[in-house]
């Protein structure tokens, strides 16, 4: 199926897409290069008494930036069909470029409250069309681009947000004293991790691909790398829950059902 959208407005959107991506690395590669700031795993670790994520999880970010630009210099190709899918999140994936973009330097100043905004703007301006196109993300092909150099790009990148934004907002929390003492701080980051990979599992129960889930528990293995040493409970809780993600996702994106034995007639 083509896309209905005016040649001119598709257009304008494939540039965009292009710009906000090559914004977004930049600003991030130019971070790690430049050491201007704080990086991302710094700011995470200013006040991560809470919750903790080893650094070596943001590594993940060089991945991510790869298929982002994988997918914005697809679209400018000019053999690349303009499908349904791609009108549908090439807007939201312009403000998402743009809002990972920024968060890059909101953490690099330490303006706490603008990365839980952008963070969790991000996640939800991706995550809620992805969620809204499930049905058309299930019927691609195996093999069609759209499933690799769209689809994947954009929820690998999702699926490190739905984790990075708890932990970017319970560190501030932490950090600024306001974590709420209903629970205990080891029982916020519990049921932080619980929610994560409840999220996991659920989108891609709609989705059927393992790309939102796989970040998610390369996350959740950060923090049992990061809590072992400090926090056994929360430790393990982590480690359980990145088992149950990836063979949950394992289980919903092939749909493996046990084999039954055929009953012998009597």
């Amino acid at each position: 199926m083509t896309s209905t959208v005016p040649a001119s407005a598709r257009t304008t959107r494939r540039l965009l897409v292009l710009a906000g991506a090559l914004f977004a690395v930049i600003i991030g590669q130019s971070q790690v290069l430049l050491g201007w700031g704080q990086s991302p795993a710094e700011f995470a670790a200013d006040s991560d008494a809470t919750l903790r994520v080893a650094g070596f999880a943001f590594a993940i970010w060089g991945l991510i930036y790869a298929w982002l630009l994988v997918y914005a210099v697809r679209q400018t190709l000019p053999a690349t069909p303009d499908t349904p899918l791609l009108d549908a999140l090439g807007w939201p994936s312009v403000a998402a470029l743009l809002a990972i973009g920024w968060w890059i330097v909101a953490a690099a100043f330490d303006w706490e409250t603008g990365t839980i905004v952008l963070i969790f703007g991000a996640l939800l301006v991706l995550l809620i069309p992805l969620l809204a196109r499930a049905a058309a993300i299930r019927a691609l092909p195996r093999g069609d681009p759209d499933r690799w150099m769209t689809v994947w790009p954009l929820a690998l990148l999702a699926g490190w947000l739905s984790i990075a934004a708890p932990v970017n907002l319970l560190t501030v929390l932490t950090g600024n004293g306001d974590l709420p003492t209903v629970l205990a701080p080891t029982a916020w980051a519990i049921l932080a991790v619980a929610v994560v990979a409840a999220l996991a599992l659920g989108v891609t129960a709609r989705l059927r691909t393992p790309a939102f889930a796989l970040p998610v528990a390369w996350g959740l293995i950060g923090v049992f790398s990061a809590e072992q040493p400090r926090n056994a409970v929360l430790a393990f809780t982590a480690l359980a829950a990145a088992i149950a993600v990836l063979i949950g996702a394992v289980i919903l994106v092939f749909r493996l059902t046990p084999r039954v034995r055929a009953t012998p007639a009597t």
